[in-house]
């Protein structure tokens, strides 16, 4: 069996269990070995319960002393009782809404309960542990267990009997780095890797899979964009802008002034839009940086010559945000600019009137989400687009405008801190502005690492921020417990019942997550946004764009569990005021390479510094598994996180090139591309 072997011909799947699978994008042999583990879960060590640490995954192993009992309230149930270790010390055990937990134990039976420990209000606690036998419970003392993404009616457990059972029959392909290769640049075999990124029999193993399997995504991305790069050759000027003195009276009207940064931003598109060719050009700038209204400067020269310009953002709520501001910059300084928005989510009404507007040209200024490339759109004259957070398009998008018998100018902007050297080979073809000077009104966040000994200073640091009118965003790294069985995870389901019982009925608090409707997440953010609520308990949905000025603090549970770029965004949605901001790191990890990490993200609010300090921090540490950020769609690598990796990919890329294979459907997103 190879790579291309359908997954029905994996044993226990049939037409029924291979359409679940089908959910998660799974159809082959290749796209299950590549559907790596989310996470890992490493069962530690039997202690007892005064060895236990509050907020802190830990399995105790005690008796069962109380029968179990159930309440109910507000439809809702709780099965608890009490249990004892072995040196008598009580502590309850509950589960919410599972009834059938009433029979699962008894008065005598010894069992190990393995999950959260806690003390609330003064009495010990485990909420929905795992409760295993203690015969059972030795066996997986030390064993590493991969936690991966599932679909409803699909169990992890079934994900992790597929990928076994398939690493057993299949027959891999050449490697195509040699032993040598291998040997210098301390890698494994293929095979090896993939069995260890799965099935890691330590987190040494673990580690050099990983790192052996996002060499191979990097390496691949690099070919594939080499053998692009002739497309992104210089392409004759088809609208030559002259500059006008619109932009200057704007930069005069301003209430601030433009870092040297933004001027050398600026001036530098500027120069393409009126020069020779047409312009393909990134501006690289930190969280805060102010690269919007370098954006907007361009567009304002772009309306200020006749022609149109359009802005793309990753999500309907950025795109929002960008038109009001957009719309009211230019009410307020009398501008040439006449904006249209245009998403996927409007009624029909709205979309052609705006279709109609951009047709015609009555709107000058374009703003959307991918709506804007969709069939239907037609442009009288688009010159100039641009895109915002531009992993989540590729640096590609030109090739959607040819469809339309259109080639504009294309700027694109990207607050990915990753080193200049880096970014010329991630962005072949594009010419680099980088943003390396934060704004003099800028107020530095106020950073701390801390575990979870001191989360009620963390919680009555929120409460003092809203009592002064404020709000906070508490950031957690799951949607809910069910979708993992790493039980130290915060998630959002739970984090948000547990800080509504600790603030009470006067904290108003939303939850976000990114499995909700676009709808459904676009109405919370703007209720947020608006103050309707004090607290937002959300998943990493936040990391791009939303600007909440009101919002002075963030707390980021299982902070480990993040990259340091991605924690970097995270810590960016505050700090957007003119209050000094918080951000509260929360990590019971005690792992050394962690510890570092974090304090590097505590001593400097330089994303460039922070991705440079992270590339001398490498090596084996806590496990973790598919990429931090999403960074333009890598199944495990992450440009920011793995800049180390990638750099080598580059260096050696002249040597392996003739050897690499075509194929990768599965290792990136060719779209990215």
């Amino acid at each position: 069996m190879d790579f291309g072997t359908s997954i029905t011909e994996i044993k226990g799947i049939g037409e029924k269990k291979a359409g679940l699978f089908n959910k998660l994008g799974i159809f082959t042999w290749e796209d299950l070995l590549n559907y790596f583990p989310r996470a890992y879960d490493k069962f530690e060590d039997l202690c007892l319960l005064s060895d236990c640490r509050s907020g802190v995954r830990a399995a105790v192993c005690a008796v069962v002393k109380t029968k179990p009992v159930i309440m109910r309230f507000s439809g809702k149930s709780i099965v608890s009782f009490s249990a004892a270790d072995e040196k008598g010390n009580l502590f309850s055990v509950k589960f919410f809404n599972s009834p059938f937990m009433l029979k699962a134990v008894k008065p005598g039976d010894m069992r190990v309960f393995r999950g959260i420990f806690k003390v609330f209000k003064g009495c010990p606690q485990f909420d929905q542990p795992k409760i295993y036998k203690p015969s059972d419970y030795a066996k997986l003392i030390g064993t590493i267990v991969p936690v991966y993404s599932v679909t409803k009616d699909l169990s992890n457990d079934s994900i992790a009997k597929a990928v076994s059972f398939v690493l057993g029959k299949t027959d891999f392909p050449s490697d195509y780095l040699n032993i040598g290769e291998i040997d210098r640049l301390k890698f494994c075999a293929l095979k090896d890797a993939y069995c260890n990124i799965h099935f890691p029999k330590d987190e040494t193993a673990q580690f050099y899979a990983r790192k052996r399997l996002v060499f191979d995504e990097f390496a691949f991305f690099i070919h594939m964009t080499k053998k692009g790069i002739g497309d992104s050759a210089k392409i004759p000027n088809s609208h030559p802008m002259m500059e006008v003195a619109e932009c200057k009276r704007l930069e005069e009207s301003l209430p601030y002034e433009l870092t040297n940064a933004q001027k050398r931003a600026i001036s530098d598109i500027f120069k393409d839009l009126s020069g020779e060719f047409l312009m393909n050009r990134l501006v690289q700038g930190d969280v805060g940086s102010g690269k919007t209204i370098v954006a907007f400067m361009a567009m304002l020269m772009c309306a200020a010559n006749g022609l149109q310009s359009a802005m793309m953002a990753p999500t309907e709520v950025l795109a929002r945000q960008h038109f009001e501001n957009i719309k009211n910059l230019a009410s307020k300084y009398k501008l040439c600019i006449r904006p249209v928005l245009l998403t996927g989510k409007m009624g029909a009404k709205d979309r052609r009137d705006a279709l109609n507007a951009i047709e015609t040209g009555e709107s000058n200024v374009v703003i959307g989400t991918h709506a804007l490339i969709t069939d239907n759109v037609a442009y009288k004259d688009l010159s100039l687009v641009i895109t915002d957070e531009q992993h989540r398009f590729g640096v590609r998008q030109r090739e959607s405008f040819k469809d339309k018998g259109l080639d504009p100018h294309i700027l694109v902007m990207s607050a990915t801190p990753i080193p200049r050297t880096l970014a010329m080979i991630v962005f072949s073809g594009l010419d680099i502005s980088v943003m390396d000077e934060m704004p003099k009104n800028r107020i530095p966040i106020s950073n701390c690492a801390v575990n979870s000994g001191f989360r009620l200073k963390a919680y009555e640091k929120i409460r003092e921020e809203i009592k002064k009118g404020h709000q906070a965003y508490v950031i957690c790294p799951m949607v809910s417990e069910n979708d993992t069985s790493a039980t130290e995870l915060k998630s959002v389901e739970e984090h948000s019942k547990e800080l509504a019982e600790y603030f009470g009925d006067n904290i108003r608090i939303l939850t976000l997550n990114g499995k909700m409707k676009p709808a459904d997440k676009s109405r919370i953010m703007e209720e947020f946004k608006e103050g309707k609520a004090d607290i937002l308990v959300s998943t990493t949905v936040i990391e791009v764009g939303i600007d909440v000025p009101n919002s002075t603090v963030i707390m980021i549970e299982n902070a480990e569990r993040f990259g340091l770029s991605q924690l970097h965004q995270l810590r960016g949605r505050v700090g957007r005021g003119d209050a000094p901001s918080f951000c509260i790191l929360m990590s019971d990890s005690d792992n050394k390479m962690t510890q570092k990490r974090l304090k590097v993200l505590c001593e400097t609010n330089d994303g460039f510094k922070i991705a440079n300090e992270d590339m001398k921090l490498r090596g084996p540490g806590e496990l973790n598994g598919v990429r931090q950020s999403g960074e333009l769609n890598f199944g495990l690598g992450d440009i920011a996180e793995d800049s180390d990796i990638f750099m080598l990919a580059a260096d050696i890329y002249d040597e392996i090139k003739d050897r690499i294979p075509e194929r990768g459907r599965n290792l990136i997103d060719i779209r990215t591309i």
